[in-house]
């Protein structure tokens, strides 16, 4: 997402780098840049142009700043101006009434079901609520089932009627039952089409008026660029929605969607989603994005994203065991596994400042960890918990079993010793921390 836009920005920034000062031809000449890398990747061109007409106004405003180069300055008005195009502030879903109902609409193929459930999720593990989830998608074939299926599977209960055709009917019964089992909020999955239509039109508005929903959530596949942005419109001239769904950010997006939704439809963006996984759904901080687009990374959300899974009394038990070298094969695996619930390594490691042009044309092997994890594996439980005894017969009888080379196996146990000692060493550099 954003690579080809963030090369081409700068790319663009090329033009004032090394330059003294600001000046009325080296800025516009950059601005021109800019907005030529944003109507290639699919901003409209009134977006683009507004966009950098402010951004080149507000650079020649600056004038000139000691120990701060016109490239440093170019990129700070930037960043500023991006985060404000993609509206500002960080904007959570409303949830408000006993039961709240949040309301979800889209064109068909959007990822409306897919992200019901990721929303299911994210209420039930970390907003701690007790969500129901209704199948109102009484048009799409199995569009039922794939909702039933998906709730059971994250633990979340499915509001379903399988010969109810009436979408109406099904939210109100489903409604009266939340309130009868105490569920909150309601997550009212709705049918989609092809395209807009009135018909599509006339029922999701019925919805809204008669459910009143607190929340009103409009779906959007950003693949479709800015064919995603018109649709946007259509559905807001009518429904007056509350907040935008990203989805499919993970496929080949050039971020046109996400850079120019805010200013058309003027609500918010509130979820971006990638992947199928039910974790893979992300709030949208304009100021990250911002950053990540300019290449800047992204350290709040790899952050937050490590201390989802940090374990604080596994870290404490796991400092001790350090402290004396105790550190064994099983404390790797589940160290290994933390990491892979953070998600793809090669977009972890672009959130790190510098890194994303350091990644651009590397591909991280994550087949890697399915080797390590093959060889701990293919120990016994006394293996692991004895590293130093791991004899050349053992070695052989783990190659074979994990399907590496005995080399393979050497290069692993080598890298986990150096390991060991290296967090032996840092353990005793800060002994505070044990």
């Amino acid at each position: 997402m954003f690579e080809k836009l963030q090369e081409s920005i700068e790319q663009s920034l090329k033009t004032l780098k090394g330059q003294g000062k600001i000046t009325d031809i080296n800025v516009a000449a950059t601005a021109k840049e800019v907005r030529r890398a944003l109507v290639d990747a699919d901003v409209s061109y009134k977006v683009a142009k507004e966009f950098t007409d402010k951004v080149k106004d507000e650079a020649m405003g600056k004038g000139i700043l000691t120990a701060v180069s016109p490239s440093q300055m170019f990129v700070k008005i930037m960043n500023d101006s991006l985060t404000e195009l993609m509206g500002g502030v960080q904007q959570d879903i409303v949830i408000d009434g006993s039961p709240a109902v949040i309301l979800i609409a889209g064109l068909q193929g959007s990822g409306k079901t897919t992200f019901t459930h990721k929303l299911g999720y994210y209420l039930k593990n970390k907003k701690k609520m007790k969500p129901l989830m209704v199948a109102a998608d009484v048009y799409r074939p199995a569009a039922m089932e794939q909702l039933r299926v998906l709730g059971e599977h994250i633990g979340v209960p499915v509001f379903v009627e399988m010969d109810n055709k009436n979408p109406l009917d099904i939210a109100q019964k489903a409604i009266a039952y939340a309130k009868e089992h105490k569920l909150n909020p309601v997550i009212v999955d709705t049918a989609g089409r092809l395209a807009v239509d009135e018909a599509m039109m006339t029922e999701i508005t019925n919805l809204k008026t008669i459910l009143n929903p607190s929340e009103t959530l409009f779906v959007v596949d950003s693949m479709t660029g800015q064919d995603a942005v018109n649709t946007a419109k259509a559905f807001h001239d009518a429904l007056q929605f509350d907040g935008v769904v990203l989805t499919k950010m993970d496929g080949d997006t050039r971020g046109g969607a996400a850079l120019s939704i805010k200013y058309i439809v003027d609500k918010p963006i509130k979820f971006v989603s990638q992947g199928e996984k039910e974790d893979a759904l992300d709030l949208f901080y304009p100021d990250r994005m911002a950053n990540r687009i300019l290449g800047m990374g992204d350290i709040v959300s790899l952050v937050e994203k490590a201390q989802e899974v940090y374990d604080e009394k596994k870290a404490r038990e796991l400092s001790k065991k350090i402290a004396k070298s105790k550190f064994d094969f099983n404390d790797f695996l589940d160290q290994l596994n933390q990491i892979k619930k953070m998600g793809n390594m090669k977009d972890l490691l672009k959130m790190i400042p510098g890194m994303s042009n350091a990644m651009k044309n590397v591909e991280v092997d994550e087949t890697a960890f399915v080797k390590i994890e093959a060889i701990i594996q293919s120990m016994t439980p006394i293996e692991r918990a004895n590293p130093d005894m791991l004899d050349m017969r053992r070695k052989n009888r783990i190659a074979k079993g994990s399907g590496n080379t005995i080399q393979q196996v050497n290069n692993f146990i080598k890298q986990f010793d150096q390991m060991k000692k290296m967090m032996k060493m840092m353990q005793n550099q800060n002994p505070g921390r044990r």
